[in-house]
């Protein structure tokens, strides 16, 4: 075991040496390139003080991106045309492009990380927005994402609504979204999208699941907002909507119905539901608080009558959210209890012994899962930035090592029930950030993860899984 183990860590760290260089060697020639350029262009001046990156500013786009004077390219000179030529109606285009390179010592992640490492973490969007009126925004993004099985790539409309603010004075405004809305829940939802604006190169899996991430990320809503300040009290941020959530993937149907997903003839539908948000954040930044809920319903439309029957499925997480922000670290925790009931609409006349056993066991079903994570980020500099990070997941909170699940699984399923280890989830993360130039950035981070509970079943057979497993983890990413 030792000598597995030692032979698995010699090759990952060498593959990962052999791709932090490749990295390393392209933004150095982005830096070496900008500063040339600086130096041919511009007289020498006191130079600024370093200005140090807040957490709670990351979301935002980077101003400082703006005076950036770069090397002549195709890339550099459209985006230079999108940015002096007078668009009309504040036209603004912006897109974004990551590649990440993932090893596991177990178990496969966004691909066949478990054999050799993968490349199959690819993100590239595009988006843009318009205003035609002061108080009339319209705003899409189309995104591509290749991750996994249940992610091939295929662009696809990751947000698109139009907004009208109804009031606006001073740092107070109101109004209402209505499109394809991101779901406002938790700290990091509203932008996981874009890698330079999460924590690390994953996101807190017991938060933001990557494997329902099409369910979590967006909706069909219409939803009202509002934007409270105060001179010395702060500021309070709103969001309520009426949404159907997006239920259309193989990762969610698989994540609701489980191994029967693949034999199901029928589908999952959408149902209306609920979500809704508010933040309040101190003048200065440094305090940030959130609570966040929704009420999803989903239904399952059979396909036959060797299907399941009509069932339903509620699903009603609620969490709450901290950060303190200091001028060269950051401590941020989140918390959420979700609700699961399943109806007992889940009968079935198929012959299959499979479809037979799921129904049984998934109606009726009620239970509460519970997730938590705690985090802080050290700015070593402008451009180094550190995080540690702990996860924890447990699908349901009366049943933290998963046995009764097991022994129930057992029951029904024999030799293929999955194993009490996909219950839970405990995951330790150190990882490291290097802000190449405004536009460019370099990360990597290292995982050791107690538990399978947020693999996607569709990448890992649930019975050959292990449990005690270590991911490995880089990504170059761009922004303009």
């Amino acid at each position: 075991m030792c000598s597995r183990l030692s032979n698995y860590l010699i090759g990952s760290f060498r593959r990962i040496t052999k791709q932090l260089a490749l990295l390393f060697l392209i933004g150095s020639f982005s830096v070496q390139a900008q500063e040339i350029n600086q130096t041919q262009k511009k007289p020498a001046s006191i130079k600024p003080p370093a200005q140090w990156l807040q957490t709670s500013e990351l979301p935002a786009e980077a101003s400082e991106s703006d005076n950036v004077k770069k090397k002549p390219g195709l890339i550099n000179t459209a985006v230079n045309w999108f940015r002096t030529t007078d668009l009309p109606g504040d036209l603004q285009i912006h897109g974004f492009a990551s590649q990440a390179y993932i090893t596991t010592s177990d178990n496969d992640v966004f691909g066949n990380s478990n054999k050799g490492g993968s490349f199959g973490l690819t993100e590239a969007g595009l988006n843009a927005s318009v205003r035609p009126l002061p108080r009339l925004l319209v705003s899409a993004q189309v995104l591509s994402r290749r991750a996994g099985v249940g992610n091939t790539g295929m662009p696809r409309l990751d947000y698109g609504f139009i907004d009208y603010r109804v009031y606006s004075h001073e740092a107070n405004q109101f109004g209402i979204r209505v499109g394809r809305l991101k779901n406002p829940f938790g700290f990091y939802n509203d932008t996981r999208d874009v890698a330079f604006t999460r924590p690390g190169i994953l996101l807190p899996q017991s938060i933001y699941f990557d494997r329902t991430r099409n369910l979590g990320l967006s909706s069909d809503s219409v939803q009202l907002y509002s934007d409270i300040a105060h001179s010395s009290l702060g500021s309070i941020s709103t969001q309520f909507g009426v949404a159907l959530p997006v239920v259309d993937d193989r990762d969610t149907a698989y994540s609701f119905l489980g191994s029967a997903g693949a034999e199901l003839k029928g589908r999952l539908v959408r149902e209306v539901s609920y979500i809704g948000r508010g933040i309040y954040e101190s003048n200065d930044k440094r305090i940030r608080l959130a609570i966040s809920g929704s009420w999803v319903n989903i239904g399952y439309n059979p396909g036959g009558i060797n299907d399941f029957g009509p069932g339903s499925i509620q699903f009603s997480p609620i969490y709450f959210s901290a950060q303190y922000n200091a001028e060269r670290w950051s401590l941020t925790s989140e918390y959420a209890l979700r609700h699961f009931v399943y109806d007992n609409n889940f009968a079935t006349n198929s012959a299959s012994k499979n479809l037979q056993n799921l129904s049984s066991f998934l109606s009726p079903n009620d239970f509460y899962g519970e997730s938590f994570y705690f985090q802080g980020e050290y700015r070593f500099t402008p451009k180094f930035e550190g995080i540690l990070r702990y996860d924890v997941l447990f699908t349901d909170r009366n049943d933290r090592d998963g046995k009764e699940y097991k022994a129930k699984a057992d029951n029904h399923f024999g030799q293929f029930a999955p194993p009490a280890h996909s219950r839970f989830a405990k995951d330790i993360t150190v990882g490291l950030r290097w802000n190449v130039t405004p536009q460019f950035m370099l990360r990597a981070e290292y995982h050791h993860v107690n538990g399978t509970a947020w693999l996607s079943t569709l990448d890992n057979v649930s019975g050959s899984t292990h449990q005690h497993w270590d991911l490995f983890a880089i990504q170059g990413s761009y922004r303009f």
